[in-house]
């Protein structure tokens, strides 16, 4: 990072054009130090730099790294169709700053979802070359049995796969819930697995990309929080 004028700092940001963020200054609503800060002109180190806006403390972050827990009915798209954006449900400088979701789970899938706006980490996560384990939580039509465990971790057939898909990992939770870890990421995969045994999925919930879990967040349904360096590195 470097030094910047707090108008372009707040721009960089993304809370708006730079001739909002000079109002938002001149105005008196950024703050640094509790002391507000009405000179466009001053120059601040971005490098750990925090400020104040609307009473709310940020962070200066040169780029953002976001771990959400996605309720259900919230499309993971910057152009959803049938339900509202993932985005919508995030501050609104996230959308001025480009971030974006880290792969997909569908609308009614729910549970634990990445977002950043540094496009290397997001082509990273999201290669299938990397064989990172996500682990889910899947509740069945039908009760789960040892039988639909062993043909899970043995591998099923999918229609337009060259090859069986098999679980790393898979056990029986509850009398309608197992808990299965995969690390191939294909088009409803889970579900897909599901009914190639011969089950059904009626619900579908993330709780663990690497060793990252929802658990260790403590983030509740709808809430968010910035990933830090040492869970960063638990996404592996």
């Amino acid at each position: 990072m470097t030094k910047l004028s707090l108008d372009r700092i707040l721009q960089s940001q993304g809370f708006g054009s730079r001739k909002w963020c000079r109002k938002l200054i001149e105005d008196g609503e950024v703050s640094i130090a509790g002391t507000a800060i009405t000179d466009i002109r001053q120059v601040f180190e971005m490098q750990g730099l925090t400020f104040t806006l609307f009473e709310e403390e940020w962070e200066v972050r040169e780029q953002v790294y976001i771990a959400l827990n996605k309720p259900p009915a919230i499309e993971c798209s910057r152009k959803p169709s049938h339900h509202p954006g993932v985005l919508t449900i995030l501050p609104e400088q996230f959308t001025w700053r480009d971030v974006q979701p880290v792969g997909r789970l569908d609308h009614d899938t729910t549970g634990l979802l990445l977002l950043s706006d540094d496009g290397a980490f997001i082509h990273a996560q999201s290669s299938p070359k990397r064989h990172v384990p996500k682990l889910y939580l899947a509740t069945t039509a039908e009760p789960v049995t040892q039988a639909l465990v062993d043909e899970l971790l043995a591998g099923v057939k999918l229609h337009d796969e060259p090859a069986p898909l098999a679980a790393l990992f898979c056990r029986q939770v509850a009398e309608h819930q197992l808990e299965i870890v995969l690390e191939q990421g294909k088009y409803h995969q889970v579900k897909r697995m599901l009914a190639a045994a011969g089950n059904h999925c009626a619900a579908l919930q993330r709780t663990a990309i690497g060793k990252l879990s929802l658990t260790a967040l403590e983030l509740e349904p709808g809430e968010w929080c910035f990933l830090e360096p040492e869970q960063l590195a638990l996404l592996c």
